[in-house]
């Protein structure tokens, strides 16, 4: 049943002396009763009256205007405008009772509206009435419907509705906007729209967290003035120029919030490290040069080290550019000092593989004197042992580690720095967790998927940031293609000759997929968030989609392919204990393997130079960065590289579409901006990080770059005339209610 207000349990609430909570930070059970404050709590997560007023329309529309039916997906939650065409009720055949059909238009469309044993609704929904209908569409017998809808007509007994028709007071009426909000089943947009009613009327006046300087100068209207715009705008040029306001306002605060935090971190002391003999002798042993871009991030890092304050930097380059040797040669600055540093690799796979990767690249003598440690949760009790102790004596100077290095056993001699690998596999908790374990220790942060600079400034503006753009010589191009099986079925064949042709040449390859049986996905992926949902069970319209390509039918599949008759084919998931995927890796970096049928485990950090050829399956099913990853684990060497996107997806799909744009470049950073285009950029402080709700309301980073450098600009400025914001009350207070508890612990961990 759709909750509604209570007046006479708000009335006194509201009456109530708020105490020191401020206007926004105020209950909605204190204004709109226990009943329906509870509803919202449950339905869309609002709790506070600044959640209410924050949960901005998504969309206006207008009692004259008729929403185009066309246009509606079955499957979709809708809120439409219509016109009631038709009322028919007739007695149900199979069972006792009746239902009432009611037909509603846009004037060309049609769709039906059905419900069952509520004939007194035909005294409401008369032909000519227009009103908002919400509900989820469905599909009876061809024709598209919503059962049991939520509806609200328009006033019909508004006096403006009876105005002469073509009137300029019935235009204005029938042009108004009408607030349509992001709404539950039991929430529809009009409830919604009353509780912010009542919410305004009872709001006392509220200042501004945008400093009255910086706003005129923008000619931005005031922080209550927007809030009233927004929701009850009498034209289109009222929300917008809310819109505006707001949306600045955003920007403001949270880099307001990122500044403060950075400014923060800085005044933290920290040892400083400086480069000695090993980095020396390291140098003078590579047998490559050092490319420019990883020289100028090098000299970067070497900076940060020798502060007094702990560094914060992230370091972001293309797959296969160098990142991995730029933070060894930190690590070694670091134990030049006395210090040990540590870095967090998200799996085990790619935990041995940077072990074994700098044992190599240290050279017996080096290694033998820094003894690297690998720490992991399938250690052996006894090699449990000897590596904790190693690490907290100080004879291990260098730590490679999975998520087993954050338990409570873990401890170090003197922790100088840590460095994330593939930062986006972690949460705040457990980078937090790991920087603890020294005294304000360094902390790098590496990421192959390519930031976009707005991006970088609004989720990792307490950084510094530095790129690795320049991949090292001898580097292979990778040619890709997508084989859309579904407008060309015929094509699956050729996936498998096209393999079977690299194999002959003494290649190898990779076939991944996006789970390990039927029903389990890996425990090592890391579902992008803009992967293509699962497919949908057939309509009757066309062939039941296919089931996800998962591992352990798949490599059967593969092994009795005649074209690859003889070939050595073996499983590689998340499933398999550390020392099973290592074995594997083993056998395929020495050539003992052809191929391997993986999911994402071997998304990052794997290194075969012969490994040619790269086969995703229901590539839809991954997002864009996922997608450049794994393309990155082929044309490591001299050996040019191949990779096959396959995928079920339609022509002119959204899942289509983000497959073909990783085709169409080999570009990181191209990419990176392509994904943010293609998908909502998530949570910035919240979700995305500590599980909170969304905390971007109307800022969009992929087209408010702008705004945000703008608003940077001007928090920087006021924060640095008056650090403690003693002038600007109103910033602090929407800076604490900003940072909700969740938000400022992530903060406060980078």
């Amino acid at each position: 049943m759709t909750p509604s207000l209570d007046p006479s349990a708000a009335a006194p609430a509201a009456a109530a002396h708020a105490g020191d909570v401020g206007p926004l930070e105020r209950k909605l059970g204190a204004l709109l009763g226990g009943r329906t404050a509870g509803a919202f709590e449950r339905g869309l997560g609002v709790r506070t009256v600044g959640d209410l007023l924050t949960h901005y329309p998504r969309r206006y529309a207008r009692r004259g205007e008729l929403t185009a039916l066309a246009s509606l997906t079955v499957g979709d939650d809708v809120t439409i405008v219509a016109e009631v065409r038709k009322v028919n009720e007739r007695v149900m055949r199979a069972r006792k009772g009746s239902i009432l059909e009611v037909e509603v238009t846009d004037g060309s469309g049609i769709l039906s509206l059905t419900f069952f044993n509520q004939a007194w609704r035909s005294q409401q929904l008369r032909p000519g009435v227009r009103g908002m209908f919400a509900g989820k569409v469905g599909d009876y017998r061809g024709q598209r419907q919503l059962a049991h809808p939520d509806y609200e007509l328009f006033d019909a007994d508004d006096p403006r509705a009876q105005l002469t028709e073509g009137s300029d007071e019935a235009k204005g009426w029938a042009e108004q906007p009408v607030p349509v909000y992001p709404a539950t089943s039991t929430l529809p947009t009009w409830k919604i729209q009353q509780a912010v009613e009542v919410v305004l009327d009872a709001l006392p006046r509220l200042d501004d967290p945008v400093p009255d300087a910086v706003r005129q100068e923008r000619g931005l209207v005031d922080f209550a003035r927007a809030l009233e715009l927004i929701h009850r705008p009498q034209r289109d040029a009222d929300w917008r120029a809310a819109r505006d306001a707001l949306r600045f306002q955003e920007a403001f605060v949270l880099q307001s919030a990122l500044l403060r935090q950075r400014a923060q971190r800085r005044a933290e002391a920290a040892a400083p490290r400086h480069p000695g003999k090993l980095l020396a002798e390291f140098d003078a042993a590579l047998p490559f040069q050092l490319t420019g871009d990883q020289r100028l991030v090098g000299e970067e890092i070497e900076r940060d080290l020798a502060s007094d304050a702990p560094m914060n930097r992230l370091v972001q380059g293309e797959v296969g550019s160098g990142k991995t040797l730029v933070a060894l040669r930190a690590m070694l600055t670091v134990v030049d000092s006395g210090g040990q540093a540590a870095l967090l690799a998200p799996t085990e796979v790619l935990a041995a593989q940077h072990l074994r990767s700098i044992v190599r690249s240290l050279g017996p003598d080096l290694a033998a004197r820094l003894r690297p440690t690998l720490v992991t949760g399938q250690l052996s009790a006894a090699e449990r042992r000897r590596a904790l102790l190693a690490v907290a004596s100080g004879g291990a100077s260098l730590v490679v580690g999975t998520h087993a290095l954050l338990g409570d056993t873990v401890s170090f001699a003197d922790l100088g720095l840590v460095v994330v690998d593939e930062q986006h596999r972690f949460g705040v908790d457990q980078r937090e967790a790991l920087r603890l374990k020294g005294r304000s220790p360094h902390v790098l942060v590496l990421t192959a998927t390519p930031i976009p600079r707005t991006v970088a400034m609004t989720v990792f503006g307490d950084l510094d940031t530095s790129t690795i753009a320049e991949l090292p010589a001898g580097r292979s191009p990778i040619a890709s293609f997508v084989v859309g099986l579904a407008d060309h079925p015929g094509w699956e064949r050729r996936i498998w000759e096209r393999m079977s042709e690299e194999l002959a040449r003494g290649r190898q390859a990779f076939v991944v997929c996006p789970a390990i049986d039927a029903k389990t996905p890996d425990p090592d992926l890391a579902p992008a968030p803009d992967a293509a949902p699962a497919p949908a069970a057939a309509d009757g319209d066309g062939p039941p989609p296919p089931p996800i390509a998962a591992v352990l039918t798949v490599v059967e599949e593969v092994r009795r392919n005649p074209l690859l008759a003889g070939r050595r084919i073996e499983a590689l998931h998340g499933r398999m204990s550390a020392d099973e995927k290592d074995a594997v890796m083993r056998a395929f970096a020495v050539g003992d393997i052809d191929v391997i049928v993986a999911t994402t485990v071997i998304e990052v950090g794997v290194d075969v130079p012969n490994a040619s050829t790269m086969v995703v399956l229901d590539a839809d099913r991954f997002g864009v960065s996922q997608l450049h990853q794994l393309r990155g684990r082929v044309g490591r060497g001299g050996v040019p590289g191949l990779c096959l996107f396959v995928t079920h997806a339609p022509p002119e799909t959204l899942a289509r579409e983000r497959v073909d744009a990783v085709a169409a470049t080999l570009d990181g950073f191209e990419l990176a901006n392509v994904d943010l285009e293609l998908r909502r950029e998530g949570d910035v402080l919240g979700s995305a990080q500590s599980g909170g709700r969304s905390s971007l309301r109307l800022l969009r980073v992929a087209k408010d770059g702008d705004l945000i450098g703008e608003a940077r600009e001007a928090a920087a400025g006021v924060l640095e005339a008056d650090p403690a914001l003693a002038a600007h009350p109103a910033l602090a207070a929407a800076l604490a209610r900003r940072l909700d508890e969740a938000e400022a612990a992530f903060l406060a961990k980078g």
